[in-house]
């Protein structure tokens, strides 16, 4: 067991739900699919109808999106969060527990990496698959699980990583000193990949081509939320949030005596997600074009969103469907 031992950190002061991410229900009237289960943190959509998921007790979940019973196509014995469709028909999946695994149609379960310099990973947690084979993916922490994640969100140590897994089978650290790595895309011309850092409020830009190629830019920055799975769909980037900023724990960051009492309380007792959804639609240039929330707690715990057809597809770290919302 790690001793907690948090890092003084300052945050900025959280931005107003106002102006571009002005307070709004308008995901309270979204649809909802059922899964059958708890926890679709990430969702993708095919283009044949179906819908695949990961949910809290390890099982992958295959659903037509016009409604329906979902089908069990695999187990990974873990904790599966991003997923992503490979260009050979499988599923890649960030699983929490067992790290980059890939699962066929028939329900094979892989792994593609599970450790780095001998180091096993412990949560694994979001990547992007580029046209070339390179699966950039993060692992949140190399000191706390998914299962203790407040514990690294308290703790503000900076052990996050951004990784790139050739197709060749091997893996290059690209990041380092990532506050709780998270959200992992590639931008339209696969010139850079956004890195979400959910620990410090804000999204990186990570150069992979070009006269910048190797250094990172803040690309978005103090946002109003707690930022988590990435995804880009027709130049936009879609973030999110399952939770808005929460004052008590910005308050508590510059006070690491204060986080040491706090981490000794009992789980029931320590910061939680508050039941707002959030998802949040950037453009690659940095500006705000969508803002959908609800504040009624209907949808909430928004872990993630993935556009098709028309339709976002929204993922929950903890609730029992995946919502659907028709944009306009």
């Amino acid at each position: 067991m790690n001793t907690f031992e948090p890092q003084a950190w300052t945050p900025p002061k959280a931005p107003a739900l106002t102006g571009g991410y002005e307070e709004n229900d308008l995901l309270a009237s979204a649809t909802r699919l059922p899964t059958g289960g708890a926890g679709p943190e990430d969702v993708v959509v095919t283009d044949d109808g179906f819908a695949y998921t990961g949910i809290e007790d390890g099982r992958i979940l295959q659903f037509p999106v016009g409604g329906g019973d979902a089908t069990v196509i695999a187990d990974t014995g873990g904790r599966p969060l991003g997923i992503e469709l490979s260009g050979d028909g499988t599923l890649l999946v960030c699983d929490a527990d067992r790290g980059l695994l890939r699962v066929t149609p028939t329900g094979e379960v892989t792994t593609l990496v599970d450790s780095f310099d001998g180091r096993r990973f412990i949560f694994t947690n979001n990547a992007a698959i580029a046209s070339d084979g390179t699966i950039y993916f993060t692992v949140t922490s190399t000191r706390y699980t998914i299962h203790v994640y407040v514990d690294d969100l308290l703790e503000h140590s900076g052990t996050g990583r951004l990784f790139a897994h050739r197709p060749d089978g091997t893996t290059e650290l690209l990041l380092d000193g990532l506050q709780f790595a998270n959200g992992v895309a590639l931008d339209s011309n696969e010139a850079s990949v956004f890195v979400v850092e959910t620990g410090s409020y804000r999204i990186l830009r990570y150069w992979l081509t070009g006269d910048q190629a190797g250094k990172t830019d803040i690309f978005a920055d103090n946002l109003p939320g707690f930022p988590d799975n990435a995804s880009l769909a027709s130049g936009i980037l879609w973030i999110g949030a399952p939770s808005p900023r929460q004052s008590l724990v910005d308050m508590m960051m510059p006070k690491p005596w204060l986080r040491k009492v706090v981490n000794r309380l009992p789980e029931s007792m320590k910061p939680k997600p508050l039941r707002h959804g959030m998802i949040l639609g950037f453009d690659e240039s940095g500006v705000v074009r969508h803002n959908l929330q609800d504040s009624t707690g209907s949808v909430a715990i928004t872990t993630s969103a993935r556009w098709h057809d028309g339709r976002l597809y929204i993922g929950s770290l903890h609730d029992p469907d995946v919502i659907v919302y028709h944009l306009d």
